[in-house]
C-alpha cells in the first residue's frame, strides 16, 4: 500500500518528502495488478477528522473513526500474498461548497492521469484499476481525457456523481474506449444525485447524474436495490444484502457483500466480463425516487394489522 495525494495537477506521497515516482519504481516487479482507491465529498487528507488515509482508505482503520469498512483490506491488500499487486489510496482535498470541491475533483483528476502515466511507463503490461465513491468518479472521467488508450483497464463508479454527457465524452476518448466501466448505482442514493444535479450546472440541459443509468458500449449498470440485479449476482456465488434504508450514500460499499464483488472484479477480469454481467440485470434501472416513495410491503405492514384487530 502506498498512500498518495493530489497536490494541483500532479501528486506527491502522504506525509513524506520522499520523490513518489522513485517509491512507485521500487514496486514495478511486484506482482499482481495496482488498484488507485479513492473517496468522494467531504474528505481531506490530514485533516484530523476527515482524512481519507486514517478511515476508509486505511489498512487498519482508526478506532476513533467509527465503524468504517477498510477499503484495502476488503480489496485483497495486507492479506500477504506474493500477488496482491499494488493498492494506491490517492486522497484529494474534497471539502467546501460542493462547486468548489468539483473544481478541485477535475484539477485531482490531471493528477490521477500524471500517476496512471508513470505506472504504465514502469510497466506497460501490468493492469491499472480504479475504484472511486461519489465525486472520486469524476477523477477518473478526467483522466480518461488525458491518458494514453489501454492506460487504464477498469474502473468501478460507487454512486458516481457525475453527468451523463460528461461519463459518455469520457468514455468516448481514446482511453475511455479501451477501458471497462461499472456504474454502481442505488434508489437509495436519488436524493444526493437530485442534490448534486441543483448544485452543479449540467454541461447541457436536461443532462442527468449517472446514478439514473449509463448506456455505453463498454459500461454496465448495477442498480444494487434492484432485486433482479441481487438474485442474478447471488447465483453468480456473490451475495450481497439487501437494501434496508429508503435514503443511503454509502451502502455502494458498506452493503455486506459489495466490497467482496469489487473484489473479483479488479482481481478476476475474466470471470466477471461485462456481457456476463449485463445478461442477468434488467435493461433499464427503475425510476428515480421510486424507493423512496415506495409503498411498504404488506410484511411490514402486517404487525400493525395484527394490532389494530
Amino acid at each position: 500500500m502506498i498512500r498518495i495525494n493530489a497536490v494541483g495537477d500532479t501528486f506527491a506521497l502522504h506525509r513524506s518528502p520522499r520523490p513518489p515516482r522513485s517509491v512507485l519504481r521500487q514496486t514495478r516487479s511486484s506482482p499482481g495488478p495496482v488498484i488507485i482507491m479513492t473517496h468522494g465529498y467531504k474528505y481531506r487528507p490530514d485533516c484530523s477528522k476527515s482524512c481519507p488515509h486514517q478511515s476508509i482508505l486505511a489498512l487498519q482503520p482508526s478506532p476513533l473513526r467509527g465503524h468504517c469498512p477498510s477499503w484495502p483490506q476488503h480489496l485483497g491488500f495486507g492479506s500477504g500474498f506474493e500477488d496482491e499487486g499494488l493498492g494506491i489510496a490517492f486522497g484529494w482535498n474534497a471539502q467546501g461548497p460542493v462547486w468548489e470541491a468539483r473544481k478541485r475533483a477535475i484539477e485531482a483528476g490531471h493528477a490521477l492521469a500524471d500517476l496512471i502515466g508513470s505506472l504504465r511507463q514502469m510497466n506497460p503490461d501490468r493492469p491499472i484499476h480504479f475504484i472511486g465513491d461519489s465525486m472520486g468518479a469524476e477523477l477518473a472521467l478526467e483522466a480518461l481525457h488525458h491518458i494514453q488508450p489501454g492506460a487504464l483497464n477498469r474502473v468501478i463508479s460507487m454512486t458516481g456523481a457525475a453527468y451523463h454527457s460528461r461519463a459518455r465524452m469520457a468514455l468516448d476518448t481514446p482511453a475511455g474506449r479501451r477501458a471497462e466501466f461499472i456504474n454502481v448505482i442505488s434508489r437509495e442514493n436519488d436524493l444526493f444525485d437530485c442534490l448534486y444535479e441543483l448544485l452543479i450546472q449540467p454541461p447541457k440541459r436536461g443532462d442527468r447524474c449517472i446514478g439514473t443509468g449509463l448506456n455505453a458500449p463498454n459500461a454496465v449498470t448495477l442498480q444494487i436495490d434492484c432485486l433482479q440485479t441481487l438474485d442474478h449476482l447471488s447465483r453468480a456465488n456473490f451475495p450481497v444484502g439487501g437494501p434496508q434504508r429508503r435514503i443511503c450514500h454509502w451502502s455502494s460499499y458498506t452493503r455486506p457483500g459489495m466490497l467482496r464483488i469489487y473484489n473479483a472484479l479488479l482481481r478476476d477480469q475474466n470471470r466477471l466480463i461485462l456481457p456476463a454481467l449485463q445478461r442477468g440485470i434488467p435493461d433499464q434501472p427503475t425510476r428515480r425516487w421510486s424507493r423512496l416513495f415506495a409503498l411498504p410491503r404488506l410484511r411490514q405492514l402486517l404487525p400493525f394489522v395484527q394490532k389494530a384487530s
